[in-house]
This record gives structure tokens, C-alpha cells and sequence, in this order.
């Protein structure tokens, strides 16, 4: 007689991995992150992989989690055809109460990103339903449980290609890697899926990302098959390009690339990449009937204690209350600011209806004039916070709001994650304004500068509302200067081998 798992069991395992996840990195990535810390020899780079450490420790001791995009719910299962769930709900629906259990849990409250409605409304789901659940049955009497979560930087940059069979995928990875940019919060993983059919090659891609990191131990042993020697040629070759952590050019770029193949026709050969960014969020876990899974964090001795928050150069302190334009004009790209004062924040919902009012002609609800404006989408605080983590949101996607807002309304910096397209540089260089970066993957830490937070306007917007801050010393970047300067291409121009 099969053992019975309950719908209770079920539901509180997946939330309680969801909520695991949010909080804490695998120990893999610690361990190989902490590895690439000690190795690396830019500056710059070096500084954000510790601010990443250093991020990932908090986050794990204050239970809260360690990027402010928590992602969407990722579960991959295996169902035992004799395995016996004790419910008369079908298991979307159960992953999806769990979700919704940890999305809303009061001491640690996650962001909600989900749309309802992809194509004309998107509205905000509010508790982060549905869930993206893959189920497979298999032989046996048990559940067997993937959980992640995946963040929009990362999902954004997935890539497919219907290559021809006597195509290098060598080749198309390196061409495809060195054109994603840094939006998926580099120092992280690639997945690569190769075979079956478009949609089979995207979910063995995803689904590699799940396996325990080993390439230090390949790199010992040496490869004993064809897929591993191309996993370790992909490594070497994609940390030769220069990219580093978060683009500012370095050492380290992936800390594995993983491969997952299948069967496929044969004028076909599909090809799936999914990077996996900074917030490696993954957790395995079986439910036989003997109860909910039980999850361990890692232990504290896991983080190096070494860890040196310094920046490349000299650092400028800067008042954003009384910030000016001939001020901004001596920044350089590269150079470590610590900001402190009142900053705006906004992102894609928000800046859509900022451009849509002023095509209109009317009045926006905050004047920009002279203003910072932080691409961010704050989690929830809870007692005793400002504001839960905030990390910055890819810039590139309000590349195309740059030049109006720079032009009607007097925006002077922006401040957000990864490298400006051709045109967002060029107006910034034509209004000598400035672009600028915090690390993505340090979201805890970053929410520490940050000493209050209040709604200014479009607060039916949720975590895209345009809050105003007041911040104490917020570390960030200066990726474009005025003079057009991009630090996302001095710096793997300098570093790539």
C-alpha cells in the first residue's frame, strides 16, 4: 500500500521552499562565489562580488531576502504514478496556494511581479499566482521536487535559436553570451539545452540550472565525454570575453555552464541559453509520506569573513539635495560615488505613464528637475525597515524614456543595474547628465542606506509606484559619465583575454 501524501504536507513543503529560497544561496554558489572573490584581480569587479557576499550573509541572518526581485515561482516535478496525494484539487492549484502562503507570510512578506494579463492590462496579480509548474511522471511512489525562483533580469535574457545541424554551438553560445550585457547579474550560471523540439530545448536548458555546480571538480579530473570537454571550452571561452561581475569587466563571468541534450529530428538541431544571475535560487527536496520537507540553512562559516568592501579608487560623497549639472560633469565612468539625500525611484509602469502624460501635455505628480531617479521596485518593509530590499532593476529597459525625460523635464542621473544602449548614451552625453549603477544581487545591503520611504505618486502601481527616499552613503557606480563614457565597455574591453 503506497504511502499517502497529504495536501497539507505538499503545500507547506513548497511554500517553506519558497520562502528557503528567497533568503538563503545554495552552498554551492557560496562556495564557488567566494572562490572567484579570492581569484579576481579587477578592482571593480572584486567589489561587487563582495558586496554579493556580503548581501548573501545578510539577507541569510536577517531571514529577508537577498534580491528585491524574488522572482516568479519555478516547480519541476516528478510524480510516482503509485505515489497517493491525498486531495481533490488539482496540483496547480496547490502550488499555487502555496505560493500565494509565501508570498503573503508576514515575517517575511516576497515581492509580487506576476501579471495577470501579458498582452493589454497587466495587472499586478498581487500574491505572485501562478506558479510555472512543470510535472513529469515517473516510476515509483514518491514526489520528487525542484523549487526555483527566477527574477526578470535573468528571464529576460533567455535565448533560442533553430540553428542547422552542421552549425558550431560553440560558436552561437560565445556570440550569444557576449551580447546579453550584464542585465542578468553576472558573476552566475549558463544553461544550455540542445535537442528535442523548441520548447523541450528551453526547459532542459532552465532545468540544468538545477544541478549542483561541479565545474572546479571537472576542471581536476579532466572530461570524460564530449559534452564535458564543451562545458569546460564554453567556461574558459565565455571568462575570456572580459564581461566579470555585473559588466564591469573581470575575471569571472559564469562559475559553470551546464548542458542537457535530447533526441531530436534530424534537419533539426534546437538550441536553448538560460543564464542564471547572482540570486541563485534552487532547492531539491522529496515527500515520501513521512511528512513536509524540513530545509537547513546554510552555516554561517559558509561566507569567507575576509571580505573587503572597498572600491576601485577614491570615493566622492555626493548630495543628491543640492545635486547640479556642473557637478555631475566631473564625474567619471568607473568612479565610486556614496550618495546621500533625496532620490526619486521609478521603473517600467511608472515611466510608461510619465511619457504617456507628457505626450499629453500635462503635468507630471513629482518634478524630476535636478533629481536622482532609482530604477527599483522595493520588496515590502517589515518592522523595523525603511523599505525591504532594494536592488536596482535593468536600465536598458527605460533606455527609450532616457531622452524625453532628459529633455522635458531636467532628470539629471539615473541609477540601475547593467550597460545603456547606443541611444540612451548619446542623449545622456547631449543633456551631460549621468547614469549610474548598484549591484544587482545586493539588495539587503543596499536597503541599509536607505533611512525612510514614502509613496509620492501612482500608488496603484504597487512596488512600481514612484516613492521618494532619503538615503546615507548608498554605494553605486558611475556607469555612464556625461561625456558618453560607458564603464560596460571600458571594462571588458581592458579585461578580455
Amino acid at each position: 500500500m503506497p504511502a499517502t501524501i497529504t495536501e497539507d504536507d505538499l503545500v507547506s513543503s513548497l511554500a517553506d521552499a519558497l520562502q528557503f529560497i528567497a533568503c538563503y544561496h545554495p552552498a554551492d554558489y557560496i562556495e564557488n562565489l567566494s572562490a572567484a572573490y579570492a581569484r579576481e584581480e579587477s578592482p571593480a569587479a572584486k567589489g561587487a562580488i563582495g558586496q554579493i557576499l556580503v548581501n548573501s550573509r545578510m539577507a541569510a541572518l536577517g531571514r529577508r531576502p537577498m534580491c528585491q526581485d524574488t522572482g516568479t515561482a519555478q516547480v519541476f516535478m516528478k510524480v510516482g504514478v503509485g505515489a497517493r496525494i491525498a486531495t481533490s484539487r488539482d496540483l496547480q492549484a496547490l502550488v499555487d496556494e502555496a505560493v500565494r502562503i509565501a508570498w503573503k507570510r508576514e515575517a517575511n512578506p516576497l515581492r509580487a511581479s506576476v501579471v495577470s494579463d501579458p498582452l493589454f492590462a497587466r495587472k499586478n496579480t498581487g500574491d505572485n499566482t501562478p506558479a510555472m509548474l512543470h510535472v513529469e511522471l515517473v516510476a515509483g511512489d514518491r514526489i520528487d521536487v525542484h523549487v526555483a525562483a527566477k527574477g526578470g533580469g535573468s528571464e529576460n535574457k533567455a535565448k533560442f535559436a533553430a540553428l542547422e545541424p552542421s552549425d558550431d554551438v560553440t560558436d552561437w553560445v560565445l556570440r550569444t553570451v557576449e551580447k546579453l550585457g550584464a542585465g542578468w547579474c553576472p558573476p552566475g550560471l549558463i544553461g544550455l539545452g540542445v535537442g528535442g523540439s523548441p520548447e523541450k530545448a528551453m526547459l532542459l536548458a532552465k532545468m540544468s540550472l538545477l544541478d549542483p555546480i561541479d565545474m572546479p571538480g571537472l576542471l581536476m579530473r579532466g572530461p570524460a565525454s564530449k559534452a564535458e570537454e564543451m562545458r569546460i571550452e564554453l567556461y574558459q571561452k565565455i571568462n575570456a570575453l572580459g564581461i566579470g561581475a555585473q559588466g564591469l569587466g573581470g575575471l569571472t563571468t559564469v562559475l559553470d555552464v551546464k548542458i542537457a541534450t535530447y533526441p531530436t529530428h534530424a534537419a533539426s538541431k534546437p538550441v536553448a541559453l538560460v543564464p542564471q544571475c547572482a540570486a541563485d535560487r534552487h532547492v531539491h527536496f522529496v515527500l515520501d509520506g513521512s511528512g513536509p520537507a524540513v530545509f537547513t540553512p546554510p552555516p554561517l562559516s559558509a561566507w569567507p569573513d575576509d571580505i573587503q568592501l572597498t572600491s576601485a579608487g577614491a570615493v566622492r560623497k555626493v548630495d543628491l539635495d543640492h545635486l547640479t549639472r556642473q557637478e555631475v560633469a566631473t564625474w567619471k565612468a568607473g568612479e565610486t560615488l556614496l550618495l546621500s539625500g533625496r532620490m526619486l525611484t521609478g521603473r517600467d509602469a511608472a515611466h510608461a505613464r510619465m511619457s504617456a502624460m507628457l505626450k499629453a501635455g500635462k503635468a507630471l505628480p513629482v518634478d524630476l528637475r535636478d533629481r536622482a531617479i532609482y530604477y527599483v521596485g522595493p520588496v515590502d518593509a517589515v518592522a523595523g525597515e525603511a523599505v525591504g530590499p532594494a536592488g536596482p532593476t535593468t536600465a536598458t529597459r527605460m533606455d527609450r524614456f532616457v531622452d524625453e525625460l532628459l529633455a522635458k523635464t531636467g532628470l539629471l542621473v539615473m541609477i540601475g543595474k547593467a550597460e545603456r544602449g547606443p541611444e540612451a548614451i548619446d542623449a545622456i552625453k547631449r543633456h551631460k547628465a549621468a547614469s549610474l549603477i548598484a549591484v544587482g544581487g545586493a539588495a539587503y545591503l543596499v536597503a541599509k542606506a536607505i533611512k525612510s520611504a514614502k509613496v509620492l505618486a501612482f500608488a496603484d502601481l504597487g512596488m512600481e509606484a514612484i516613492h521618494e527616499f532619503v538615503v546615507e552613503d548608498m554605494p553605486v557606480t558611475v556607469a555612464v559619465d556625461a561625456a558618453g563614457q560607458s564603464v560596460h565597455t571600458l571594462g571588458p574591453a581592458l579585461w578580455r583575454r
